[in-house]
């Protein structure tokens, strides 16, 4: 025969493993202590601050104006097209001094001028010569005469009205060569100032974000000063926190209750049984009375 028993047991601890450390840890927690009204901004780092804040001011009052200029000019294209009339007007000014040979395409060399002239000196030394010839052999004014000088003025002033015409024609398509030339050339130098017209738009808006950073240059720096100014308290309070916090945690109190439970034999049972029929029964002599 067995039977089973239980049992509920609390038990309370306390851990200190600190204890031997505490005179030292007492000695640091009042440096810290004491540190705590050191945590503010320095003279040093308050003069640093503050002459980063008065250069940054410095520099916007400075350098603003001309930022801002320098992008509005930038905007406005920085002058790039200024030359744009004085390109137009030597286009017009080589165009009108090409013209009417470059649009003529009458190559008549009769209307070259001077070629009357010339022509003219040749047919008189032609004439000279043939009807010199024919005069002195008694012949001048025959029909071989005026044969031999029809030759003869045919001959020497055909070349020469053959080479005015080709001479001609061959001014006229070079001064239009060279009028096409000049006008692709003005065409290309204004699509070049037209396009750093608009790089120098492009560039504008960037000074003007420069511009930008330079008039807030005085209130960002400010406004980082405070910054530091604020954080550098919080900052040493942060550090003596690291430092002060856990060594508050150290140590503590524990506590706990268990329930067992025990497996009795039945021989244990019955000890215990007669243990306690044992302390019911009165110890020494007994009187019976009748």
């Amino acid at each position: 025969m067995g039977g089973q028993s239980s049992q509920a047991t609390t038990q309370q601890s306390q851990t200190n493993p600190w204890d031997a450390a505490q005179p030292m840890l007492k000695g640091i927690l009042g440096q810290l202590q004491g540190n705590m009204g050191n945590t503010g901004v320095t003279g040093a780092e308050n003069n640093a601050l503050t002459g980063i804040t008065n250069n940054a001011t410095n520099y916007a009052s400075t350098y603003g104006p001309q930022a801002n200029a320098y992008a509005g000019s930038l905007l406005s294209g920085g002058g790039a097209l200024n030359q744009a009339g004085a390109v137009n007007q030597n286009y017009q000014n080589y165009y009108n001094q090409t013209n009417p040979l470059a649009s003529n395409t009458n190559y008549d060399p009769m209307q070259t001028p001077g070629i009357g002239d010339r022509l003219q000196g040749l047919t008189d030394q032609i004439t000279q010569n043939v009807n010199g010839s024919f005069a002195a052999a008694g012949r001048d004014g025959s029909g071989y005469n005026q044969k031999a000088l029809g030759q003869g003025l045919a001959s020497g002033l055909a070349p020469v009205l053959t080479a005015q015409y080709n001479q001609n024609v061959q001014n006229q398509q070079g001064a239009a060569g060279n009028l096409y030339g000049a006008g692709n050339t003005t065409a290309g130098i204004q699509s070049g100032m037209q396009q750093n017209y608009l790089a120098n738009q492009g560039q504008g808006f960037n000074a003007a974000g420069q511009a930008l950073d330079a008039s807030n240059a005085g209130n960002n720096a400010a406004l980082q000063a405070e910054a530091q100014r604020r954080g550098i308290p919080v900052q040493a309070l942060g550090l003596l926190a690291q430092i002060g916090i856990p060594i508050g945690g150290l140590g503590g109190t524990s506590s706990g209750s268990s329930t067992g439970t025990q497996t009795m034999s039945g021989a244990q049972q019955f000890s215990t049984i007669m243990q306690g029929i044992g302390q019911l029964i009165p110890k020494g002599p007994m009187n019976f009375k009748f």
